[in-house]
């Protein structure tokens, strides 16, 4: 029999396999002789009173075996060596155009990834330059660069977006990649930024190793366009300052937020982009005490 199955247990609780076990017989009457195997589905701390709970979501199968753990490295060998002459250029290494890549490569077809900033190795000493020394490389720094502005941040994973299969695909190729499979799970989930280069790097790695380039420290100069197709762009080397026309009909802007010579390009060259509501966080730090009595209504120890 498969089911599934709420519980709000104690965060020690939570953490026992043998209490998790226990809790579904006791829900279920089941007897404990009965063989029960689970997964969790979806993970959320619960602290609206004084007893945190930690509310997990399960598909329960007893006196049967789960389906096999999916092979999540198969979603990388999966992927067919693309077509080298079919291609399409992606301005950009942030996250989209990483995926971008990705589901490029999934129809046999060979990204090349322009990206004006440097890779993750080489970006973390622009990133020490600003600082210790508030020097600020213009094309390489925390918003532009391999992985864009999210690389070298703490690796929150949040969206808007209502469609929970895209939701799920885009954590997949994180785990295949070195993520954590928890992840998965958490209601909110969390990489960690110790974590995140290394992942970004082994995307690189994939794409390059199924056919596709990534080109840094290249800056996308201009579009020309007839009849509201893209005939060829120009992109200009920052290392020997050549630009080079190349032509593609095939063109995916991945810039993130903060290309503004992109913008203005496009703007000069009457293509239309719309703007889209965005959100502004702003971090506001208090000591561990405060927020345990606040969040967690825990009594205040001395340090």
């Amino acid at each position: 029999m498969i089911y599934k199955l709420e519980l709000a247990l104690s965060p020690e609780e939570a953490a026992s396999q043998a209490m998790i076990e226990t809790a579904i017989k006791q829900h279920q009457a089941l007897a404990m002789d009965d063989k029960v195997n689970w997964k969790i589905e979806r993970r959320s701390i619960d602290a609206r009173s004084k007893n945190i709970k930690i509310r997990l979501q399960l598909q329960v199968f007893i006196n049967e075996s789960p389906s096999p753990e999916e092979n999540f490295k198969g979603l990388i060998d999966q992927l067919p060596i693309a077509d080298q002459k079919k291609c399409a250029y992606i301005i950009g290494c942030g996250p989209a155009g990483l995926y971008a890549a990705l589901t490029l490569l999934k129809y046999g077809v060979k990204p090349i990834i322009i990206e004006q900033g440097k890779n993750v190795k080489d970006r973390r000493r622009d990133l020490a330059a600003i600082n210790k020394q508030g020097l600020v490389n213009p094309n390489s720094n925390y918003c532009f660069g391999e992985g864009g502005a999210g690389t070298y941040s703490d690796g929150k994973l949040y969206t808007r977006s209502g469609s929970r299969n895209e939701n799920v695909a885009v954590l997949n190729w994180l785990v295949a990649h070195g993520a954590n499979d928890q992840i998965l799970i958490d209601a909110h989930p969390h990489i960690g930024t110790n974590k995140l280069p290394q992942i970004i790097t082994a995307m690189r790695e994939t794409i390059v190793a199924k056919g596709g380039e990534i080109w840094f420290n290249t800056v996308l100069e201009d579009i020309a366009h007839q009849q509201g197709k893209v005939v060829n762009i120009t992109i200009r080397n920052l290392n020997t300052d050549a630009d080079q026309i190349i032509v593609t009909n095939h063109l995916i802007l991945a810039t993130g937020h903060s290309a503004q010579n992109v913008f203005k390009m496009l703007h000069n060259r009457n293509i239309l982009i719309q703007a889209k509501p965005f959100a502004l966080g702003v971090r506001i730090e208090h000591p561990q005490l405060i927020i345990d009595q606040a969040q967690y209504h825990c009594i205040a120890r001395s340090p």
